[in-house]
Parts: C-alpha cells; structure tokens; sequence
C-alpha cells in the first residue's frame, strides 16, 4: 500500500470512529442548547477539531469527544444566553420531533423532557453541563471536571446546585401517555371550537402557559397565568386554527401536536404536562426558526373538530 493509501486508511477510520459518537455529541449539545440547529453547529466544530488535532496520545476517543463538544457548546451557550436576554417574549426550546422517522437523530438515551429543558434555562451555562453530563448521560465527575475545566470539587458542588434546582422547578407528576393524548385531544377539540367553560374544566387553577413566537408570528409575549385567563386566550386563537390540519407528533419523547397548513408547514405545535386530570403546563411554538425541522407524523386526528 502506497504512504497516501495508508494515510486515506487512517482517514477513513477516523471518519468512522467519529461517526460512532456522532449522536451522542449530538445529544450532549442539544440537551445543554435546547436548539437543533445550535447543536448540530457545535458537532460540526467538534468534528473540525477531531480532525485537526493530533491524536496520537488520545486513549479513550469517546472521552475525548464529549469535552471537546462540551467545550464547544459552553462556548456557544453563554453567547445565546446574551441573544436570549433580548428575545420577543418566552423563548422555549426548539422541539425535538422523536417520531421513529426521525429516531436518529438522538442518541438512544433516555430523551430529556421539554419541560425540563425549559427548567434548564434557568441553570448557568456549567451548571447546565454538570446537570446534562451527570444526571442525563451519567458520566463520573472526574471527567466532567475535564471537560468543564473545573476541579472535581466544584463539578460536585455544581451538581448539586443544579439538581435541587431542577428538582424545585421540574413537573411533580407526569402523566402516561394515554392519558396526556387523551388530554391533548380534548384540549385541542376545545381550543378550536372556542369552548371557554371546557377549556377552564380542563386546565388545572394554577396553570402556566408559555407560548414562543419570537416576533416572528403571533404569539402571548408573556406567560399566562390561571385557567379562566388561558382558556379565554385558547378560545379567542383557537378558531384561527380552523383551516390547518392536525397531526400527532412526538416532541422530545411526549405525546404532541402539529397544525400544519395546505402547503404542508407547520405553523404551530405544542404539548402539555399534566397531574393526570388537568393540564398544568401549556408550550406552544410559533417561531418558523423552530419549527421548520419538525416532522409531523402524518397522520391526521381525528374526532378533535366540531
């Protein structure tokens, strides 16, 4: 084999070994991001220093990675936590479409939950990482502190600070899903025939609605606050829904919503925690930036419109 055939080997193995981790670097960005396209960003840049950097001396490549796009991705965080600070109102995660279609696109891991990726945004960018790579992915602190750049102490501290904060801020129930697609129907069935008195049965007293448009579409700019004030917003917005078609889809590993127009883009979609009688918690995404990735399901509810 010539010395250019031997070195087209070896950057074929590289690309290879890369490739096995390219999910869960994925993961790591996004659940530390909350944006599709941010993390795929992030694992580009990854990928760029894999291969430019000399590994000759790199014993365990998925280590190596995973700092490397932590790295990255603190980088990246604390610039859009600035970006944030000034967007038009409630900015929530960009939806992540877990439909099997699109399966993937993660790493087979437990899926990180919309609501908490909402509570995340209120950690710093390390506590977030700490939080991410301990809790969610399970790494030792030894090597989160190497990726961080912290003394193992710390990352013990941060992670403590994180998780009693998630733990403060997190759904304190969470329904099966049947039961939340069954709530998410009726809800939807409500919203589109403008039924207030539904809607106030259906949500729960102290319910919290957070609704992105990003100035981008119509949306509240401030969360809304109580059933009587949300159902009244749900039935006003609802009807303007009349003409889209619904579809399913799995957001982040839970039951969700599409309403997507004629031309097939998808002009809102959403989903709803509950104690498993009421809804306590309502996301809607409106921000075409968000919701241009999201795979609908295809196929079409039925028995929501009246």
């Amino acid at each position: 084999m010539s010395g250019a055939d031997t070195v087209g080997a070896r950057r074929e193995s590289d690309d290879e070994l890369f490739e096995r981790y390219r999910r869960l670097l994925f993961a790591v960005s996004y659940d530390m991001l909350g944006s599709v396209a941010d993390a795929e960003d992030c694992v580009q840049e990854a990928w760029i220093r894999w291969a430019r950097d000399d590994r000759a001396d790199i014993a365990d490549p998925k280590s190596y990675l995973v700092r490397v796009v932590t790295n990255v991705t603190l980088n990246r965080l604390r610039a859009v936590r600035t970006q944030r600070e000034s967007y038009i109102g409630p900015w929530l995660p960009e939806p992540l479409a877990t439909t099997p279609d699109v399966a993937e696109e993660v790493e087979q891991h437990d899926t990180v939950s919309f609501a908490l990726l909402v509570v995340l945004e209120t950690l710093t960018p390390v506590e977030r990482a700490v939080f991410v790579l301990r809790d969610v992915f399970g790494l030792p602190h030894a090597e989160i502190a190497d990726a961080v750049g912290r003394s193992e102490a710390a990352v013990r501290q941060s992670a403590h600070r994180a998780r009693e904060h998630v733990r403060a801020g997190r759904p304190r129930f969470t329904a099966d899903r049947d039961a939340r697609h069954r709530l998410t129907e009726g809800f939807l069935a409500a919203c589109l025939n403008g039924d207030v008195d539904r809607l106030k049965e259906m949500l729960a007293d102290d319910v919290i609605v957070l609704t992105d448009g990003g100035g981008r579409a119509k949306a509240a700019r401030n969360p809304l606050y109580g059933a009587a004030k949300s159902a009244r917003f749900f039935a006003a917005v609802g009807r303007g829904y009349a003409d889209a078609r619904l579809e399913w889809v799995d957001i982040n590993g839970a039951p969700g919503f599409a309403l997507v127009d004629a031309d097939g883009s998808t002009r809102t979609a959403g989903l709803l925690e509950t104690d498993g009688d009421r809804i306590t918690r309502v996301f809607t995404m409106h921000n075409p930036d968000k919701l241009y990735r999201l795979g609908a399901s295809g196929r079409p509810a039925t028995g929501t419109r009246g």
